[in-house]
């Protein structure tokens, strides 16, 4: 790697002078010796009934109280003193459901009404919970399909598991629609439902299919204030939805922070990783989704609605949106009938995975699909890439692209929009290429390749080092599923390497625990096992001298330590190159500060694939150091010698 390719940003990363910035979740309040003895006895008999019930499948269900309670104790996250009463309660139903197991019974998985339920995670093993609520015509044994609304939760920085649980167990929600089961979701805490929070859902939604008949083409999207902006963000990002009812939020990063106004700058890259999460970007995609947004008139965050309208009106798209008269932040009791009635109406004709056209947008291949087309590869990723694809007659489809390099059409069994006795033409960007008829279940694929200026059928190679969906990055990426943190036991090359790395991990784990609810799992670079590298993206720390794990691939990695400034230590995300289909990390946990915790329109990816750090200036609460140098690998993971 060349010198040359080292540019500072030194002004803009660092902020040594600054406070260290309020914790988010705030610190609780002492718990009196008495209580503490109380609920940690609790916990040892609830303990002691857990081990008895080792593989029963609805062990969760159990743990999540124990955990709730164990977390508030351990992490000083009582904040009231009527959550000592919460936790107590909490500890009696989760010692009630492990007595009942033991017995062979579950009542809760056969009531109605409201209901505590959990999963374990795949990316951390943590269990996590969520709330359900039952309608009353529901029972165990009919073979009925169900319509299911995910309720994304406001902003709270002191909703603990205990108080999450709390609610769940009490508090049907702002909507109970007919015949519905609600999924209230715990997102993982106050993160917008990003990240962790993001696969929260999709994780709580595969457990809600274990145990009960969900209709997959009536899932709903919803919540107010900070769930308005988790439901923006779901409903631009996937077509799967019925319909989505945002109520106020945000959108997108800049306008709603006055980044501009308010400082500090950007970096350039920062601004390219906007693209991730700003909704804004993605509007086009809502082409695809009924969406009523919700605000009172008086509401400052109406500017998500409004810059969202604003565009959609750029894709040729009319928001429906529904105001509360004379409101402020909260619903207005004459408009939720109304925002049922709308919503209820897409809900009862449901979702279509398989219409005539797909209008498509995304910037990276995080988001790769839309319906049946599916973006396999891009010319240049945190760049617009767009796919209007139509069938527009039973043996003809065209498509136009851009930004776009390799593409599946991809409709499932049952789609039958194609002649089954025909080869259909596909025109793409003007080019025709003859397709395989589609199958007698009338399903589908076709997968195209562009090389150049031409397309043509075919598949890229499974095997070739490129970004593909999952393996894109940024940094942040690698936390999305099953991670293992990795420390160095030998001797760093230098002793203020040895305390950055210290300090950094040190923090990674803590703010894991703290804004992502979970444990991570953490093994000395002595102890990595091949199951251990076949299973996890490996977050190694350290440097080739001190870590023995990145010792074995540092030759293999795009970026020399031994090119590295003096005193600089990397962090970086690429494909293992001792498991290609994992993620390595280098030197670093989610990318996001403590400063960022306070704005939840400020919680998005702050690195991309690889930045360099000074490590003689200390990380904090705002930066991991001086941040000398960063920027994205290119499609088959190289180094770019310049900014893009």
């Amino acid at each position: 790697m060349r010198a040359s390719v080292f540019l500072l940003f030194c002004a803009t990363s660092a902020f040594p002078q600054q406070q260290p910035p309020r914790p988010v979740p705030p610190p609780g309040i002492a718990v009196p010796p008495d209580v503490r003895s109380e609920l940690q006895a609790g916990l040892d008999r609830l303990s002691k009934s857990i081990a008895g019930l080792k593989n029963n499948p609805l062990l969760p269900d159990v743990l999540v109280f124990h955990k709730a309670v164990r977390f508030a104790l351990e992490g000083n996250e009582f904040f009231n003193k009527s959550e000592f009463d919460k936790a107590k309660a909490e500890l009696q139903e989760g010692q009630s459901r492990a007595d009942a197991l033991a017995r062979g019974e579950a009542p809760w998985t056969k009531q109605t009404g409201l209901v505590v339920r959990a999963y374990i995670s795949k990316i951390d093993g943590s269990v996590q919970p969520y709330g359900l609520v039952i309608p009353p015509t529901w029972y165990a044994t009919s073979a009925h399909r169900w319509r299911l609304d995910a309720w994304f939760h406001g902003r709270g920085e002191t909703l603990s598991e205990v108080n999450f649980i709390a609610d769940r167990m009490k508090n049907p929600g702002e909507f109970q629609p007919t015949d519905t089961i609600m999924m209230h979701l715990y997102g993982r805490y106050c993160n917008a439902n990003k990240f962790a929070g993001e696969v929260d859902y999709f994780e709580a939604l595969e457990d809600v299919k274990k145990h009960y008949h969900i209709d997959e083409n009536r899932l709903l999207v919803r919540g107010f204030s900070m769930g308005g902006a988790s439901t923006w963000h779901f409903a631009t990002h996937y077509g799967m939805w019925a319909a989505a009812a945002p109520g106020a939020g945000f959108a997108e990063t800049r306008e709603f922070t006055h980044i501009d106004k308010n400082g500090p700058k950007p970096t350039w890259y920062e601004e390219k990783l906007w693209h991730l999460y700003d909704a804004t970007d993605y509007a086009a995609n809502l082409y695809q989704v009924p969406i009523v947004a919700y605000n009172g008139d008086k509401d400052p965050q109406r500017q998500a609605a409004d810059i969202m309208e604003k565009a959609m009106a750029e894709e040729g798209l009319h928001l429906s949106r529904v105001w509360g008269p004379d409101t402020a932040h909260k619903y207005h009791p004459e408009s939720k009938p109304v925002i049922s009635r709308l919503i209820d109406a897409n809900a009862d004709r449901g979702s279509n995975p398989n219409p005539k056209r797909v209008k498509f947008t995304t910037w990276t291949l995080a988001y790769n699909r839309m319906k049946w087309v599916i973006i396999d590869a891009m010319n240049r990723e945190w760049e617009r890439a767009r796919v209007d694809a139509e069938v527009t007659s039973d043996r003809a489809v065209t498509v136009q692209t851009s930004n776009v390099t390799a593409l599946t059409l991809d409709m499932g069994p049952g789609a039958n929009l194609l002649d089954v006795e025909s080869k259909p033409t596909v025109t793409i960007d003007g080019q025709k290429v003859l397709a395989p008829s589609p199958m007698t279940d009338r399903s589908w694929t076709l997968h195209l390749v562009k090389k150049g200026t031409q397309w043509a059928a075919g598949e890229l190679d499974a095997n070739e080092l490129r970004k593909r969906h999952g393996l894109q990055g940024p940094i942040d990426d690698a936390f999305l599923d099953s991670f293992l943190m990795v420390s160095p036991t030998g001797t760093p090359t230098s002793p203020s390497l040895g305390t950055w790395v210290k300090a950094e991990e040190e923090h990674a784990i803590r703010e894991w625990r703290r804004q992502f609810r979970g444990e991570a799992r953490v093994k000395n670079d002595t102890e990595v096992s091949d199951a251990d590298i076949a299973a996890n993206n490996l977050v190694l720390w350290g440097d080739p001298q001190s870590n023995r794990v990145l010792a074995k691939i540092s030759e293999k990695l795009p970026m020399k330590w031994t090119a590295l400034p003096a005193n600089g230590v990397l962090l970086m995300i690429y494909p293992n190159p001792l498991n290609p289909k994992k993620y390595v990390v280098l030197n670093s946990g989610h990318t996001f500060r403590e400063v960022d915790n306070l704005n939840n329109a400020k919680q998005i990816a702050k690195l991309p694939d690889w930045a360099i750090v000074d490590s003689t200036t200390m990380p904090d609460g705002y930066a991991p150091g001086k941040v000398l140098d960063a920027g994205f690998f290119g499609e088959k993971w190289e180094l770019l010698t310049r900014r893009q």
